[in-house]
C-alpha cells in the first residue's frame, strides 16, 4: 500500500475528488494517510475529517520551520508519495530533493501554458482567456525545482467556450480534468512504484 500525504490550502475540492474515488474502491494500491494545510481556516481540514482522513495545520509564517515540520511528519507517517492539491506555496529545492519523484503537482492548464511562478488560481484562466485560446485543460506532474517545470504524468484538454469567464472556465476545468486526473495519477504511481 502506497502511505499519500495530501498538501492542501483551501477549500479541498481537489482532495475531496481524490477521496472520493477512494470511497469507490478505485484508488486500491493507495492509503490517503494524511492531509497538511498551511492554512489553519483552509475547509480541507474539514473535508479531510469528513471522511476520516488525519489532518493538520502547520504555520508557514517561517517557511524553514514549515519544511522542517512538515518533514518530520511525512517521515513519522511512511509518506510515500506527496500531492500538492491546491496548495499554494513553493517548496523550496532543498526540501524537494529529498522526494525524487515522489511529489506531484496538479496545475489548471496545458503546462507549459500559462504555468510557472505566479500562476494559479483564476490568474492562469484569466490568462488564458486574455490570450483568446480555444482549448484549456489541467496537467499533473512532477514536483521538481522550477515551479511548474516537472516532467508531466497525465494531461486533459478542457473547451473553452464562448462567453466564458475565469470563474467558469476554473469550475469546467476542475470538473472535467482536474478532479479526473489527480486521482488517476495517484492510481498510476500507486501500481508503478509498487
Amino acid at each position: 500500500m502506497l502511505n499519500v500525504a495530501v498538501l492542501v490550502s483551501n477549500r479541498g475540492t481537489n482532495l475531496e475528488a481524490i477521496l472520493k474515488e477512494k470511497e469507490k474502491g478505485n484508488l486500491s494500491n493507495a492509503n490517503i494517510k494524511f492531509v497538511i494545510s498551511n492554512n489553519e481556516n483552509a475547509y480541507a481540514l474539514e473535508v479531510a475529517k469528513q471522511y476520516g482522513v488525519n489532518a493538520t495545520y502547520i504555520s508557514y509564517k517561517d517557511k524553514n520551520n514549515f519544511e522542517q515540520r512538515l518533514l518530520q511528519l511525512l517521515k513519522e507517517n511512511d509518506i510515500d508519495l506527496i500531492v500538492l492539491a491546491g496548495f499554494l506555496k513553493i517548496l523550496s529545492s532543498s526540501f524537494i530533493k529529498n522526494f525524487n519523484k515522489s511529489i506531484i503537482n496538479v496545475h489548471p492548464s496545458l503546462i507549459p501554458s500559462f504555468c510557472g511562478k505566479g500562476y494559479y488560481g483564476l490568474k492562469v484562466h484569466e490568462e488564458a482567456l486574455k490570450k483568446g485560446v480555444k482549448v484549456s485543460g489541467a496537467t499533473v506532474h512532477f514536483v521538481n525545482e522550477i515551479p511548474d517545470g516537472g516532467e508531466i504524468i497525465l494531461q486533459k484538454a478542457v473547451d473553452v467556450k464562448d462567453g466564458d469567464t475565469p470563474e467558469t472556465l476554473q469550475k469546467r476545468i476542475m470538473i472535467e480534468a482536474e478532479w479526473v486526473l489527480l486521482p488517476k495519477a495517484i492510481d498510476l504511481l500507486s501500481r508503478e512504484i509498487l
